[in-house]
């Protein structure tokens, strides 16, 4: 079993369950990124929702990238660490009126507005500060993004954003008002996107799209194509980084700018994911009636993904050699569905070996939970640790 390298002397000092990032495979997917962004009139959003670590945006801010933000407390952590306001996009179907007020008191970048009442709320809040708030339209463009049901966001029946009848009536709305200025559209059509397909067939239905809001007279400066993109969780030895420069190629080729128009990404999970591992001890190894349980100190509290979209992350014993025996990979949550996988062949294992779940950087440590009073588990850094 190839395993990837880890400071395992290092780790054993340490109280697991904790989270740890390799700031050099973060660095080296950021490189690649601006690489294939530069010189082309695209602009990156890191979506803080994957991971709001202090250290983690810090990092990405410090490349010029902007954020892509769902609440209003995303916002104010963005420009805590280093995002810019004008380079800050807020969606979010529910946003409140104290979370509208943050962001027209920060000047951001946009509102991706995701519903007619919304952007009537926002022309309301904008006229009583005196202000023009930027808006984009989040369209579902009813794009299938073949991922899993949970994060799947583009089609009409999910909750998110305008349908195609609400573009006349959002656009009356706009031009009615005097505090309401219509930057672009906005879409996203799901989350751990491997099949490229979906963004060939999202660039065509924009192009549709598009041509409705020419007939009407509107202008599109920007074009959200949100973000999506998967990564290889099946392989994180080999494939540690998303295939950034296919991903990129495809809007090159299928979504043709108009002079002056700028795209827009709003990547997350492809940008962090690889970099975080969650490392766990082996507390017991119990022999059930036809299976072997791995019980490990990490649970669903300390990443809930396998529980909640049955997502597959590899697993590696890295304090062991021995030979191969079949576990399930079970933590200590008093839930059936606490498990982190079943049937896998891991290094035969005893009481404390270090177990490392791989891939862990998106939606990991932002989503852990206190419940059955847990710790909440640390981060600690390559470079630092």
């Amino acid at each position: 079993m190839i395993k990837g390298t880890f400071p395992i002397k290092k780790f054993d000092a340490l109280e697991t369950p904790f989270y740890y990032y390799d700031i050099e495979l973060l660095h080296k997917t950021l490189d690649i990124i601006k690489k294939e962004t530069e010189n082309k009139p695209y602009h990156i959003h890191y979506a803080i929702k994957a991971n709001s670590n202090p250290r983690i945006l810090k990092e990405i801010a410090a490349y010029g990238f902007g954020a892509d933000c769902v609440s209003g407390n995303e916002v104010l952590r963005a420009l805590e660490y280093g995002f810019p306001a004008e380079k800050i996009a807020f969606a979010g179907v529910g946003k409140t009126d104290r979370e509208i007020n943050i962001g027209l008191d920060n000047d951001i970048f946009s509102f991706n507005v995701e519903s007619l009442p919304e952007l009537a709320r926002i022309d309301f809040l904008a006229k009583q500060k005196g202000k023009t708030a930027n808006v984009a339209l989040r369209i579902n463009p009813n794009v299938d993004a073949h991922t899993h049901k949970y994060i799947t966001t583009g089609l009409t029946e999910n909750k998110f954003g305008l349908n195609e009848q609400d573009i006349p009536a959002a656009l009356q709305i706009i031009t009615q008002s005097a505090h309401l200025s219509l930057i672009g559209i906005h879409f996203h059509i799901g989350s751990q996107i491997t099949d490229l397909s979906s963004f060939e067939n999202l660039c065509v239905r924009f192009l549709e799209l598009q041509q409705q809001f020419n007939e009407k007279g509107a202008t599109l400066k920007t074009i959200n194509v949100g973000g999506g993109l998967g990564i290889n969780y099946q392989h994180p030895n080999h494939c540690p980084i998303a295939d950034f420069e296919a991903y990129f190629r495809v809007f090159e080729k299928y979504l043709k700018l108009q002079d002056g128009q700028t795209l827009h990404f709003e990547l997350g999970r492809s940008v962090v994911a690889s970099c975080g591992t969650l490392i766990s001890r082996v507390i017991y190894e119990k022999q059930g009636v036809s299976k072997k349980f791995l019980i490990i100190d990490a649970g669903m509290t300390d990443l809930i993904r396998p529980a909640l979209y049955q997502a597959f992350h590899h697993i590696e014993n890295i304090s062991s050699d021995g030979g191969l025996t079949k576990y399930d990979v079970v933590g200590p949550i008093c839930e059936s569905s606490d498990v982190f996988v079943k049937d896998i062949w891991l290094n035969e294992a005893q009481r404390n070996n270090l177990i490392a779940i791989r891939s862990a950087g998106a939606y990991g440590e932002v989503m852990v939970s206190q419940y059955n009073c847990r710790e909440l588990p640390k981060s600690y850094f390559s470079d630092t640790l």
